[in-house]
């Protein structure tokens, strides 16, 4: 089951079969005072730093938030979407919470989005799904409802069902739908991962989805973040996920995804290993 977006210079696909797709998460507010201020004030100049970090460490698509309380934040992402659009050809990922806001993103965005996100809750799905469908998007859905986060991986995997449901019943194609399967810390619970995967593993072998997930909730409140994210995304990938939302300009995580890419066969003959390393000898021959 491939899943497909496209700016008007790029595709991207995501699958089993596929290079894993990453999805840079650094254009997001939270937790970024001087970014926030600026953004308040009008300023989107941060933006293109971010887009060129991640481009340049290797992100295959561009989480967009624009999540930044006392402003316009429809407005604030329509106009963020569009800067982007305008200095990379990388697909977009839509991230909000607020209708008007992914709305708003949706209809100035050029090709084939994804929206980031929706869960199982059925008025959330009411809301989200006939946008999804009005714009030919495909949708990121995570696994919980109205109960909360489910505690094992049985659980997610009903409400993925679920899921799977209203999806069809807005006949909104499968391929569009991509399951976070929600990745915890470990920090605060030692069977997070391994429920994580246990849910990533019954989700392919039953529906055969993509996936996706935010890598950094893993390592939450730990030290040395990075080393535990390089190794929990290739574990992950072997389980069956095909993409991450993740820190695209950290060469310890990408190089792990990448490969993983090779080692598990999505990556033929290592081509893309090889290209990868060449570019990087062009750009640095000292190194």
């Amino acid at each position: 089951m491939h899943t497909v977006l496209s700016s008007p210079g790029k595709t991207v696909t995501m699958g089993h079969d596929q290079p894993f797709v990453i999805i840079g998460e650094r254009i997001n507010p939270t937790g970024r005072k001087i970014f926030q201020e600026k953004l308040r004030a009008g300023d989107l100049s941060t933006i293109n730093i971010d887009v060129e970090a991640q481009v340049a460490g290797g992100a295959d698509v561009l989480d967009v938030n624009m999540g930044v309380p006392l402003t316009d934040e429809p407005a604030l992402l329509a106009s963020a979407i569009k800067l982007v659009q305008s200095i990379t050809d990388l697909p977009i990922c839509i991230d909000s919470s607020v209708h008007e806001a992914l709305e708003a993103g949706l209809a100035v965005y050029q090709g084939k989005a994804l929206v980031n996100s929706v869960t199982g809750e059925d008025d959330r799905m009411e809301i989200i799904l006939p946008l999804v469908k009005k714009y030919g998007a495909a949708i990121i859905a995570l696994p919980n409802d109205e109960t909360g986060i489910p505690a094992t991986a049985k659980e997610r995997l009903d409400i993925t069902e679920k899921i799977v449901r209203a999806i069809e019943s807005y006949k909104i194609p499968l391929e569009d739908l991509v399951i976070d399967p929600l990745a915890m810390t470990v920090g605060a619970d030692p069977e997070a991962v391994k429920i994580t995967l246990e849910a990533i593993h019954l989700i392919k072998e039953k529906f055969g989805l993509n996936m996706t997930l935010g890598a950094s909730n893993v390592s939450f409140g730990l030290p040395s973040r990075h080393a535990l994210n390089a190794a929990f995304l290739p574990i992950a990938m072997s389980h069956g996920l095909t993409s991450a939302v993740m820190d695209a300009r950290t060469p310890e995580i990408v190089n792990s995804v990448r490969a993983a890419d090779l080692l598990l066969g999505t990556d033929a003959w290592g081509g893309n290993w090889i290209g990868r390393f060449r570019a990087q000898q062009a750009a640095n021959p000292s190194a």
